[in-house]
């Protein structure tokens, strides 16, 4: 894992305190992996940032990573990127495939059987993002490394 900034607590060049890539191959561990290198990355971290590391973020980070690897494999041939950015208050999980097709949250069903994946990284996670480039696309998550929350919606 590499880290773009200095070890000194400030953020480099790009507003990130760490950033770490990895490719991840066609194999049918590479989602393990990629939890592996999560939570690593989350440990490195809290040794050398002194960020907290909550278990929430931990685990929530963990499930986001495994479910946009997921559909990544399912959903496209070819490789995987996965990049973890880390500012002060977030971890934001990268990952781009070869295939352009936005996928979209289904609606709530739970006579369902799979195809849950989306809904539940958009359900844990502060912000969402899916961009398409000229080769494939790009989801951004942004998990809070604090538990924030959420307003209740008001009943009339």
């Amino acid at each position: 894992m590499e880290s773009d900034a200095e070890g000194d607590g400030s953020a480099g060049r790009d507003g990130y305190l760490m950033r770490s890539g990895y490719v991840l191959d066609a194999d049918d561990g590479c989602i393990a992996d990629a939890r592996h290198h999560a939570v690593a990355f989350l440990g490195q971290a809290h040794a050398h940032r002194r960020l907290p590391e909550p278990a929430r973020a931990r685990d929530l980070t963990q499930l986001v990573v495994s479910e946009l690897v997921t559909n990544a494999r399912k959903y496209a041939p070819g490789p995987v990127l996965v990049e973890l950015r880390l500012t002060a208050r977030a971890v934001e999980v990268v990952v781009w495939d070869s295939d352009p097709t936005v996928p979209v949250a289904r609606a709530g069903d739970p006579g369902r059987v799979g195809q849950h994946g989306l809904e539940i990284v958009k359900a844990v996670t502060e912000d969402l993002f899916i961009e398409q480039e000229p080769a494939g696309k790009r989801v951004t998550a942004r998990i809070a490394l604090r538990e924030t929350t959420r307003e209740a919606p008001t009943r009339a």
